[in-house]
């Protein structure tokens, strides 16, 4: 009884999978509204989302626009203060910015140094690589490659412009503040 007969059939159930939302589907419960869960550890699937959508688009440079401009005309300064915060301040922004601008006349391949430092963003934050790949987006796109990575690192708390200095500087006196805030005062006595 415990056993079926050898003309009767085991029916297995499958464990139904759950396939992570393409690009596209992201993009519609943003429009909609529909929240996204930060927390939710991405899958690795072809033609999938492979990480967590930036806080802002490729061609969004209007959100920031003295970023834009500054950008526009100077884009080895843009590249500069985004390379110092994400070395931490090993590389400061001037070294960024010779370096960019030494590449920019050698057959402007200054999108070699965008793109590694790109990559390094994504994966700072599990950023998907879209709308393009991180070399196609600075070889076509440069400019809006750099103010969209200006304005992730700046809407994550960590001001470019600041340089790395005064972004350490900027977290001290918070958590000095913070410290402030919470302390119990100095001076007083419990009586009955």
């Amino acid at each position: 009884m415990g056993r079926p007969e050898t003309n009767q059939v085991v029916e297995t159930v499958q464990p139904a999978t759950v396939t992570p939302p393409t690009w596209q589907q992201v993009q519609e419960n943003i429009q909609h509204g529909i929240p996204q869960d930060p927390s939710a550890t991405p899958v690795v699937v072809e033609n999938m989302v492979t990480g967590h959508p930036w806080t802002t688009g490729l061609f969004d440079c209007h959100e920031h626009q003295t970023n834009a401009v500054m950008t526009a005309f100077f884009p080895c300064v843009t590249f500069g203060q985004i390379a110092e915060v994400l070395d931490d301040g090993e590389m400061t922004c001037p070294l960024g910015s010779f370096i960019y601008l030494l590449m920019m006349p050698a057959l402007c391949s200054q999108w070699i140094m965008g793109s590694k430092y790109r990559s390094k963003l994504r994966r700072i934050y599990n950023l998907v690589e879209a709308p393009y790949s991180d070399l196609v987006s600075h070889f076509f796109c440069p400019c809006c490659s750099l103010c969209q990575e200006f304005r992730e690192l700046k809407n994550r708390g960590f001001d470019p412009s600041l340089g790395w200095n005064g972004i350490l500087a900027q977290q001290r006196e918070r958590h000095y503040h913070d410290q402030q805030v919470n302390a119990p005062p100095q001076d007083q006595v419990m009586s009955r």
